[in-house]
């Protein structure tokens, strides 16, 4: 037997601030269904996953909760491998990066670099962001704001150490340039090389001193390494790499990685920083790095502080792993951000899990049995009507999802399998069997139907499998049937289906109303515990004057250009719950803005208003429509909303200020 071929993809390492909510987890789930399918292509897969746990914003938090670094860190890993395993992650390795041999290399690839020039000690003055971790020149900020989370940075200034980035910067745009495949979507490594490595990359600082909660630089304890250089290298020392060349078997056979899958908003730093580290050391470059793209509550990012947050655990409490599996693997485009709603989870719930998948196979289940006492057999009858073609039909399914998961486009290969159950859902209604059952004479036909049906869901859920395990399986026993290879995905190998007589509902419909007024407790509760947590924190706070910084001057205010629109067309927008598609008019110009105001007004209500519209946001795609402006709005504490519209009768297009 012929030895696999090795594939090693990692996800990037969860920061150990918090618990993950549904758009981190999505991450994780996607690397799964990926190594799942490729250990069904025959390959020998190595999964890994894991925390990264230093930095500054970690020894706040511990301190905050009253707990050493290490207890935080502990108990916020747990509960990311705990979110991990529920939604069925079926990883290799679980690295953290408090692990004593991911310090032990860090400590040494950190004094080889100084020891061959790459890492040289100055001091840093420049604005720094908290939660990012990044430091940031004032050119570098976006509207006095870090240009990552749009958060305040304050100013800081310390000794570290620095990597040289220059001196392998032209290196790594030939290495661009030579492997197009490198970095994914193209999209992510036009933003690369455009906006970072052709204007000239600065040195990185390496090292801090004002906080303590780090791996100690070796040489010289006052200094903890900083955050890339301890994060990134775990996608090495996971797998057994060693500073001085005495490399883990494991390490020999997976590296270089198939594939870090990561979020596009980290993709700098594991297409720049994180190749030009593996120059550094002589080590071979990954082969792809993914940037997956985000999924945002219906248009917007989710946080704590906005009280939008949704749980990957509270998710599977109302709908299953599998419900939940599907929803974020089908529902993320390629390349643009996808939406989530719990409506929207309800919504596709129903129609394709239930209605589509679910139907199918209670309908073949119970016809077997009641024809034919639950038991059907391949037939010798040649084949009649659509069954050429349905059975073509059902064949082709595996190479078009092959080639589709080749690409990384993960949705789109679920959707192919679903047009697989689609279709078999149409055989039904053309082959009718209530109707072949009421003649004697056509016995046989039905006996046919139902096994070509039969097939076409053990084979459907075959390739499910790797997106669905627990449904597959369950699918499968529910037959009489296994899980088929992909060598042996072929039309009519199985004699006979035996099915089971009392088949499981995989997907029951759900009422709507039951399912909302639950997820009203949990947003009730989450905000409640919330408000716990925020007063706690108020407690620990010493009371201030506002400072200055947060006001705001005249020059500031005159940054954001208002002007009144006219919106002459608008519509719901079909992937969302909450937004609305306005076509705008400003005198002589029309735009596209799409606002989350479907609760509060009808797109009948909306047109003929002249609105106050924020129209110098830079543009945006959201749910496949570009949007080109911010309408205004006030919303009380009652969550009353009205809408910002002059009190007297103006030209569209007239500027405010």
């Amino acid at each position: 037997m012929a030895e696999k071929k090795p594939y090693y993809i990692t996800t990037a390492i969860a920061y150990t601030s918090g618990k993950p909510h549904i758009g981190n987890t999505y991450e994780i789930v996607l690397a799964d269904a990926i190594a799942r399918f490729r250990r069904k292509e025959g390959y020998e897969v190595f999964f890994q996953t894991g925390t990264d746990e230093h930095g500054q914003k970690i020894e706040e938090k511990a301190k905050a909760a009253g707990v050493t670094p290490k207890q935080f860190v502990d108990d916020v890993s747990s509960e990311i491998k705990r979110i991990w395993d529920l939604m069925n992650t079926s990883y290799d390795k679980f690295i953290r990066t408090t692990d004593a041999y991911h310090e032990e290399q860090v400590q040494k690839l950190f004094k080889k670099f100084y020891d061959q020039g790459d890492i040289y000690k100055g001091y840093y003055e420049g604005m720094y962001c908290t939660p990012c971790e990044s430091f940031w020149t004032e050119s570098q900020l976006k509207d006095g704001k870090c240009p990552d989370c749009g958060r305040e940075v304050k100013p800081a200034k310390e000794e570290a150490y620095f990597f040289k980035m220059g001196k392998y910067a032209d290196r790594l745009m030939k290495h661009i340039e030579e492997h197009p495949e490198f970095i994914q979507p193209v999209s992510r490594k036009n933003e690369m090389v455009n906006n970072f490595l052709k204007p000239g990359l600065q040195d990185l600082c390496v090292s801090r001193t004002s906080f303590k909660w780090g791996i100690p630089v070796s040489f010289d304890p006052r200094h903890v390494t900083y955050v890339w250089l301890d994060a990134l290298t775990n996608y090495i020392t996971g797998i057994g790499f060693d500073a001085d060349g005495n490399h883990g078997d494991l390490y020999k056979k997976f590296w270089p990685a198939d594939l870090h899958l990561i979020g596009k908003d980290i993709i700098r730093f594991h297409t720049i920083y994180w190749p030009i580290f593996l120059m550094a050391m002589g080590e071979p470059l990954p082969k792809q790095v993914f940037g997956h793209p985000w999924l945002l509550q219906d248009g917007g990012k989710m946080s704590k502080s906005k009280g939008n947050v949704i749980y990957a655990d509270d998710l599977v409490s109302l709908f299953g792993v599998d419900a939940v599996r599907y929803f974020v693997l089908h529902e993320m485009p390629f390349d643009n951000d996808g939406l989530i709603s719990w409506e929207l989870v309800i919504e596709r719930f129903n129609a394709e899990l239930a209605n589509v998948l679910g139907n199918l196979v209670s309908r073949t289940v119970a016809m077997i049995n009641k024809y034919f006492g639950g038991t059907v057999s391949k037939p010798a009858l040649p084949d009649e009507g659509t069954d050429e073609e349905f059975k073509a039909t059902v064949t082709g399914v595996k190479d078009k999802v092959v080639s589709k998961m080749e690409q990384l486009r993960v949705a789109d290969a679920l959707t192919e399998i679903f047009n697989l159950f689609r279709r078999a859902n149409k055989y039904i209604d053309e082959t009718m069997p209530w109707a072949l059952a009421k003649e004697e004479s056509k016995k046989d036909r039905l006996n046919a139907v139902l096994y070509n049906l039969s097939e076409a869901i053990v084979l459907g859920v075959s390739l499910l499998d790797s997106f669905l395990p627990e449904t597959a399986a369950k699918t499968v026993g529910q037959m009489g049937s296994a899980l088929r290879s992909f060598e042996d995905y072929v039309f009519g190998l199985q004699d006979s289906y035996t099915v089971v007589e009392k088949p499981e509902i995989l997907f029951a419909r759900l009422d709507s109303k039951v399912v909302m007024e639950k997820v009203q407790k949990i947003m009730d509760a989450q905000a409640a515990a919330a408000a716990a947590e925020n007063a706690k924190t108020a407690e620990q706070q010493p009371q201030e004057q506002t400072p200055a910084e947060d006001f705001i001057s005249i020059d500031d205010f005159a940054k954001v250009k208002l002007r009144v629109g006219e919106i002459i067309a608008c519509e719901r927008v079909p992937k969302s719950s909450k937004l609305l598609h306005e076509t705008v008019k400003f005198g002589d110009e029309v735009r596209s803005v799409c606002s989350g105001i479907a609760k509060y007004y009808t797109p009948e209500e909306m047109v003929g208003k002249k609105v106050v519209f924020v129209t110098n946001l830079a543009p945006r795609t959201i749910c496949g429509i570009k949007s080109e402006g911010m309408i205004l709005a006030a919303e009380d504490e009652k969550g009353n909303l009205s809408l910002i519209c002059p009190d007297k009768d103006i030209e569209s297009g007239a500027s405010l200020g």
